[in-house]
């Protein structure tokens, strides 16, 4: 039977990521939409019928009389409905379960640049953050890692797909759950995760009060998280009561989950560095469940400042030269006080947001709203060291 060529690229890409042509019969899919286009653009779509140098393993993709038309899978023969108006759907339900655990965007060569944009985006947003080198590096690590496991997937090569649970060990302020969501973001894009959202729990969001409680509370935020990341902040307190805690317990259902649900939810624990430390040593199980481990160092002096200014910056203000100059002798003496490590980022942002409004009292007292005035952060915003 004649099968119809795809209306664009986007509807090869479409049909790979459901699983219903491979990488190389995407390509000459591709291949043929060129020559059509190098023709007459008011040509018909010709018609190709399966055989030798068409797609390998095609039995048929009948074509539906109306607004619909329909795919079928050449190596599962699963169906799936696209309407040729307004949204594309696909039934979930008729994804082949034989599909490609994660065939992600990009798993066309050819056409990286249509899903490169978002990913371009998410590394802009990672480079953007102040310091943080060490981590940036074990990102695109991780990264590299999990897009060449699934292009040798792809080639019916030996492919394990990456266990992405982490540790993340920092003090509060030193962008761990910043860091997280452009993780979820990234593996969205990549196609590990469905949904890549974050879902930030803390000791009390899943431990309960009685028995059989703690495990409810649990379930109900892996539920929530499926299809993105779990985040756990201040994960050591989980195992802080002792014996008889229903931590325990939670961390038992955490850890079911995340062999339950592999293929669709990774978890981060997050805490202070020593206490994360000590967490993994009375829980030795654990750390072989999360192999990558990211250490976020406190902010210097220099990177504090600068993270400042890009708060100021962001919010369309700007730092007078005698502002910074006081901002970063705030910064150092609460540096030598010990209150960095405590802040970090937060400490930064809070001096910001109480600058800022300063200024708008200043302004309101003196009457003056000219764009330089609403701008403009004087050092007297910035308020005693």
């Amino acid at each position: 039977m004649a099968v119809p060529l795809p209306r664009d690229a986007d509807e090869v890409l479409e049909w790979v990521r459901q699983g219903m042509v491979s990488a190389p019969e995407a390509l000459e899919l591709l291949s043929r939409l060129h020559e059509r286009r190098a023709g007459d653009p008011m040509t018909p779509a010709p018609l190709l019928t399966p055989g030798p140098g068409s797609l390998p393993g095609t039995s048929s993709r009948p074509v539906a009389p109306g607004p619909d038309h329909a795919g079928t899978s050449p190596r599962t023969g699963a169906t799936a409905v696209r309407r040729s108006t307004g949204p594309r759907h696909t039934a979930a339900a008729l994804r082949p379960a034989a599909a490609e655990p994660w065939p992600g965007p990009g798993g066309v060569p050819g056409e990286r640049a249509v899903d490169a944009r978002p990913l371009e985006a998410i590394w802009r947003e990672l480079d953007s953050l102040v310091g943080l080198r060490d981590i940036k590096e074990l990102i695109r690590e991780i990264y590299a890692f999990a897009e060449i496991q699934k292009r040798r997937q792809q080639e019916h090569l030996a492919a394990e797909p990456p266990v992405l649970h982490m540790i993340f060990r920092g003090n509060p302020g030193t962008g761990k759950t910043t860091v997280a969501r452009i993780l979820a973001r990234m593996f969205k894009e990549m196609g590990i995760l469905s949904k890549g959202h974050l879902v930030e729990v803390e000791r009390a969001d899943l431990v309960g009060e009685y028995i059989g409680h703690t495990a409810q509370k649990t379930r109900e935020q892996i539920k929530r998280a499926l299809g993105g990341v779990l985040f756990v902040d201040e994960a050591y307190s989980l195992a802080r009561g002792g014996e008889k805690d229903f931590g325990k317990e939670s961390i038992d259902v955490l850890v079911k989950a995340m062999e339950d649900h592999r293929d669709s939810l990774i978890v981060i624990l997050a805490g202070y560095r020593h206490e994360m430390d000590h967490f993994l040593r009375t829980n030795p199980g654990l750390r072989s469940r999360f192999p990558i481990h990211m250490d976020f160092p406190d902010y210097s002096l220099e990177e504090l400042v600068a993270i400042a200014e890009q708060m100021v910056r962001q919010r369309q203000y700007a730092l007078s030269p005698g502002a910074r100059a006081r901002l970063e002798r705030i910064l150092a003496a609460r540096l030598q006080r010990g209150e960095g490590a405590t802040g970090n980022a937060r400490l930064v942002r809070n001096l910001v947001e109480k600058a800022i409004r300063r200024q708008a009292v200043r302004l309101i007292s003196t009457g003056r709203f000219s764009r330089d005035d609403l701008v403009l952060l004087s050092e007297q915003d910035l308020g005693d060291e």
